[in-house]
């Protein structure tokens, strides 16, 4: 039987953590699971309800932090210090896993030595509860690590939200914890530096966990905070490339290909802002000047030319076209993709 540990970072979200543990403990079968709670110094009683939880049930340790060290070194700490099941999750406190996710995770690590970790579709709720998952398991799929990777380069946005991944433990240790330099890009950091070592596996049909959107997360109105994401992810794949360049074959066309990527998705956020009449709220001075600093050819882009048409017709009238232009349309389905991987990084 795989045994997996469950690594629970806690910064006052005690109100979640019964559920959170449960969705770990219950309706897992055929794996052997242990958990550890990490309050990170919660000024609540979250620290009180986590020693609770453990009291009752043996499988359920507890660490709490005198004083407050940030959610990466809490994370490091779970995973590289405690962590010694074959296979590992990370899960926040206020996130819950699906009936049967880690059996069907650990069936695909168990089946494929060469897989490093797998994740499988996650279902995002809000107050005051999920959703019934999906837990009709209708295979997997292998990708070879290096393609896998190859597409995150390509798109430069993640496709993963984080509660929905086993980690080979071996794995984990061999190429070290999360980047404390990434606060809010360490995920997207983390699942490319492991396809670089290994292959990544997926569960096919079945929702593997649930992500709680909070009020914080769901904002799409904090345009300086898109920036700063656009600066973290160019950050986490510059470390993608000084840790693991040399794995890699093709390590100078992905880093042109990520580079060109961003600096489009800089300028359609410049774009965005004259089609909805935000260009008072979005900084373009510094998008444009993020663009050119990932791609001096960025006016050679589509998007720059795009922009160069809406600021002759202005951010008054160019609401009103927005319906009559294809690339405005394009770029209304885009910034929602966008989205879906962006809210996540509000760590």
């Amino acid at each position: 039987m795989s045994t997996v540990s469950v690594v629970i970072p806690c910064y006052r979200y005690g109100d979640y953590l019964q559920a959170c543990v449960s969705s770990v403990l219950d309706n897992q079968p055929d794996v052997d699971v242990r958990v550890l709670i990490i309050d990170d110094a919660s000024p609540d009683d979250s620290a009180e309800k986590a020693r609770a939880i453990a009291a009752a049930d043996p499988r359920v340790e507890v660490r709490v932090h005198e004083t407050n060290r940030g959610h990466i070194a809490t994370y490091n700490e779970g995973l590289l210090e405690w962590a010694d099941g074959d296979y590992a999750v990370l899960l926040s406190a206020d996130d819950l896993l699906t009936p049967g996710a880690l059996t069907r995770a650990a069936g695909v690590l168990d089946a494929n030595p060469n897989v490093g970790f797998v994740y499988g579709h996650p279902v995002h709720f809000t107050h005051p509860g999920p959703p019934p998952a999906r837990t009709r398991d209708l295979g997997h799929t292998v990708w070879p690590g290096h393609w896998w990777l190859e597409r995150r380069f390509r798109e430069a946005t993640g496709c993963i939200t984080s509660p929905e991944v086993v980690v080979r433990t071996d794995l984990q240790r061999k190429v070290g914890g999360y980047d404390p330099e990434l606060p809010h890009a360490g995920d997207i950091e983390m699942w490319m530096r492991l396809a670089a070592h290994a292959d990544v596996g997926y569960v096919r049909g079945a929702d593997q966990a649930y992500y709680r959107l909070h009020g914080a997360n769901m904002s799409q109105t904090d345009y300086a905070g898109q920036l700063d994401d656009l600066r973290q992810r160019r950050t986490a794949y510059d470390a993608v490339m000084r840790r693991c360049g040399d794995l890699l074959p093709d390590a100078h066309r992905l880093d042109a290909m990520v580079r060109r990527r961003l600096a489009r998705h800089a300028l359609r956020r410049a774009v965005r802002a004259y089609d909805r009449g935000r260009t008072a709220s979005v900084p373009e001075g510094e998008l444009i000047a993020f663009a050119a600093d990932c791609w001096p050819e960025y006016r050679a882009l589509p998007e720059y030319r795009g922009l160069r048409i809406r600021k002759r017709i202005g951010p008054t009238v160019m609401p009103y076209l927005q319906p009559l232009v294809l690339t405005a349309v394009a770029a209304k389905g885009r910034e929602w993709l966008w989205w879906q991987s962006w809210k996540r990084r509000g760590i």
